[in-house]
Parts: C-alpha cells; sequence; structure tokens
C-alpha cells in the first residue's frame, strides 16, 4: 500500500492525527516512539486486564485460597439463617 496523506489537528499542548479508515484501530490505547531516523511508530495496546487476573489468581497458594472460599461462604450462611414465627 502506498503512503496516505493526512492532517494533523494542533489543540494547546496536544496534536491530533487523523488516520484514515484503512489503517484503522481496534484499540482504545497506543504507544507512540520515534526511530533513530525520526519516522514515528504507532502500536495498538489491547487492554490485558484478563492476563493481569490470571497472574494474580496464579500467585495464590490453591490450600490458602480454597480454605478462605469455605471460610466465607460458612459465615454467610450463618448470617443467613433465620426464624420463622
Amino acid at each position: 500500500m502506498s503512503a496516505l496523506m493526512s492532517s494533523v489537528l494542533n489543540s494547546n499542548n496536544i496534536q491530533a492525527i487523523n488516520i484514515p479508515n484503512v489503517f484503522k484501530l481496534n484499540t482504545t490505547e497506543v504507544e507512540i516512539s520515534r526511530t533513530e531516523n525520526g519516522d514515528l511508530l504507532i502500536h495498538p495496546v489491547f487492554n490485558k486486564r484478563g492476563d493481569a487476573l490470571l497472574s494474580v489468581l496464579t500467585s495464590f497458594d490453591d490450600e490458602i485460597f480454597i480454605n478462605e472460599l469455605e471460610k466465607n461462604q460458612q459465615e454467610s450462611l450463618l448470617m443467613q439463617d433465620r426464624v420463622n414465627l
């Protein structure tokens, strides 16, 4: 694909570039860097919340985690115990 021209918008201390639809990004964040010869590189950054959550969960000791879950379950059952009049 040949290069496309686009406009640069200036507002206070921010510049925005209109990205043509053929280069559409399916993300809300990008990483921008500059090469040694001055070219700008734009890389999409995808949300990795699932990876972070998995990392935290796998760092738990399974036995401690299961014991805490069972303890919380027992406490919640006791609080829900009601007497019918």
